[in-house]
């Protein structure tokens, strides 16, 4: 059995979910960033679990050079990827090129969980908007102090 640990090595090589702290992304999605390199201080990519809550949409965007695969634990939705648009259910894997446009609805009245896989690691200046929405406001950025705009909705 491996053990799992950090003294000798310098960085986390585990995370507790009750431990890390939420806030809301660019998109406007509820992110629990499970694993970063900014935070953790492992690899290149990031592991993190989005809620989008019932009735609410994250806001369309892109990724310059992050890909992303994002697999739903629960709930089910809608996924709009580029030109195409989809239902999402638990159970499903969706992968997202660097530069397609994407955005998730959460259709039922449960919340849908997603975990979102991103190499190279999530950032908010890789995260290009497609449309600015109206209710922005400055919130600081958790792993670098910096302050960037982000949805309240």
């Amino acid at each position: 059995m491996m053990a799992v640990f950090s003294c000798c090595y310098g960085w986390t090589m585990k995370t507790s979910y009750q431990n890390v702290s939420a806030y809301r992304t660019k998109d406007g999605s509820e992110i629990r960033e499970l694993m970063h390199p900014r935070v953790h201080g492992h690899g290149y990519q990031s592991l993190a679990e989005a809620i989008v809550w019932p009735g609410e949409q994250t806001h369309r965007h892109r990724h310059r050079i992050t890909e992303e695969i994002y697999h739903v634990t629960s709930g089910v939705g809608s996924m709009n990827l580029g030109d195409d648009c989809f239902v999402i259910r638990a159970g499903d894997t969706i992968r997202i090129a660097p530069g397609v446009p994407h955005s998730v609805t959460a259709l039922e009245e449960a919340p849908l969980h997603i975990l979102c896989c991103c190499s190279p690691a999530y950032t908010h200046e890789d995260t290009e908007m497609e449309n600015e929405p109206s209710d922005y406001e400055a919130l600081p950025d958790p792993y670098s102090g910096r302050h960037c705009a982000v949805g309240t909705t």
